[in-house]
């Protein structure tokens, strides 16, 4: 029996925790001995048992502990809930940011003969500059080679998954071996949605199930609730916990009152409602988001049997795509406006500043006409993508459409229609059949066993910093990012 530690740095309900429970119940149907260890004890059901280490903490919170001394506890504890030393540890998001004792710990894990599968769910390389200047100064004592080394091992035992093909590629390209790096897609198991839904007033509900956060986009959702067909009422789930995100959040919630759109922000919240009593009366999904790790979102609403509408992410869902998932029915790629309502001028701004920003934060100059390749993903043949537009740029294409509603017909596409009933179910037959646990737990199982199964050797080093490099592109610039 394959015996198995899985490490996280909480378990904390949602994100990376539900990939964690999930991975649980799958691999105990297949025979696989788990042992969970986090800085917090489950806050729901395990098929596992599970040791709070509190040393996993994040950076700020954790208490004073040494590389060697972490190694020690974690060993500790799997083989006391394994009754054995675990034949891999699989740890989630060990890049990130979020401990950087962890991070080294799992170098020297390696050197030490350990089987590792480096699961990355998000990378400090994306658009995440706080987490990397932490990394920096913690492990990378100001070199940003030294970094991606420590990062990055290298060798027969140490293994990586990714949950896209994106991700994939950007691995593979930065030097990866191929049979060392995995794609691994979450499971999609549907929410459980009460018998009866709560009652909500106000019209027909179109929900983007999302916490607000910025990159969640919540001008274009605005402008949609702007554009809808009469009674339908446009919302978002949960506001967001991050202080530094509540103000943008507020900003919205004003600008929609302002604007007198059928917007609603945050129902869990606002109405006291449970996520779960709120699906079941949910006539269609929508998503406006401009960046997703793994898509979640473009997989639950057909599952659910509701249509979806909005931003598809082409680079994220181009998985779900080949899996036989129709998007085109209903989703954009681009929501394209006129480029004269802006201004080429002030795009240009736009662009140069978030540049110096995005590049600057990362320790780096920018490469020669950065500029020209952002606009030119933004823009096409006088139009741009709304979607591309920070929020001061967002609020003048709305109180242009408010001022001059007949200027909708300027925007292509000027409104959501959601997929037939027949490509709702034929979705859902997509989605049960190929992202269901079984299916999962099929593939978690024999990767693990794949690499416990790995001879060891010497730990090594990519050159530079290829997977930074293979995020920092200027085409993937997004100003609600920077």
């Amino acid at each position: 029996m394959t015996c198995v530690a899985v490490v996280h740095y909480h378990l904390r309900t949602g994100g990376v925790t539900r990939i964690v429970q999930h991975a649980c119940q799958a691999l105990r149907e297949r025979g696989v001995k788990v042992a969970v260890l986090a800085a917090t004890p489950p806050e729901m059901p395990l098929a596992a048992p599970a040791a709070v280490v509190p040393e996993l903490a994040y950076d700020e919170r954790r208490p004073p502990v040494t590389t060697p001394r972490l190694i020690a506890l974690l060993r500790r504890e799997a083989e006391r809930l394994l009754g054995r030393a675990p034949d891999l540890w699989h740890v989630h998001n060990h890049s990130l940011g979020k401990n950087s004792v962890l991070t080294d710990a799992c170098r020297e894990l390696a050197k030490q003969g350990e089987r590792l599968l480096l699961q990355v769910h998000d990378f400090a390389e994306d658009l995440r500059p706080h987490q990397w200047c932490s990394l920096m100064e913690n492990l990378g004592e100001g070199d940003a080679a030294r970094l991606s080394a420590r990062l990055w091992p290298q060798a027969p035992q140490i293994h990586y998954a990714v949950i896209n093909g994106r991700d994939r590629g950007i691995l593979a390209r930065a030097g990866f071996e191929p049979e060392r790096l995995h794609l691994l897609p979450n499971p999609v198991v549907a929410p459980r949605v009460p018998a009866t839904s709560s009652t909500l007033s106000g019209g027909r509900l179109w929900l983007a199930p999302v916490r607000g956060i910025r990159r969640k986009n919540l001008g274009e959702l605005l402008l949609w609730s702007l554009l809808a067909e009469e009674g339908v009422v446009v919302s978002t789930s949960r506001r967001p916990e991050n202080p530094r995100e509540q103000a943008q959040h507020r900003h919205w919630q004003r600008a929609a009152a302002r604007l007198r759109a059928p917007l609603r922000l945050g129902l869990v919240e606002s109405e006291g409602l449970s996520f779960e009593s709120l699906l079941k009366g949910v006539e269609c999904f929508v998503t406006t988001s401009v960046a997703e790790g793994f898509g979640m979102a473009f997989l639950e609403p057909w599952l659910l049997e509701r249509p979806l509408v909005g931003r598809d992410l082409p680079e994220i869902t181009a998985d779900f795509v080949s899996g036989g998932v129709v998007l085109e029915e209903g989703c954009y790629s681009r929501l394209e406006v006129p480029e004269g309502w802006l201004g080429r001028d002030r795009l240009w701004h736009a662009a140069t500043s978030a540049l110096q920003r995005w590049y600057g934060e990362y320790g780096r100059s920018q490469p020669p006409a950065a500029v020209d390749a952002v606009l030119n993903a933004w823009c096409r043949e006088g139009r741009v993508d709304f979607g591309r537009l920070d929020e001061p740029l967002q609020m003048r294409v709305l109180e242009r459409l408010v001022e001059h509603p007949v200027e909708r017909e300027a925007l292509s596409p000027s409104a959501l229609t959601p997929p037939a009933p027949a490509r709702v179910e034929a979705n859902r037959r997509a989605v049960a059949e190929g992202w269901d646990l079984q299916a999962y737990g099929r593939r978690l199982s024999a990767l693990l066993e794949e690499v416990a199964a790995s001879p060891s050797g010497p730990v090594e080093a990519l050159e530079g910093t290829p997977v930074l490099d293979g995020f920092l592109d200027p085409s993937r610039l997004w100003l609600l990012r920077v």
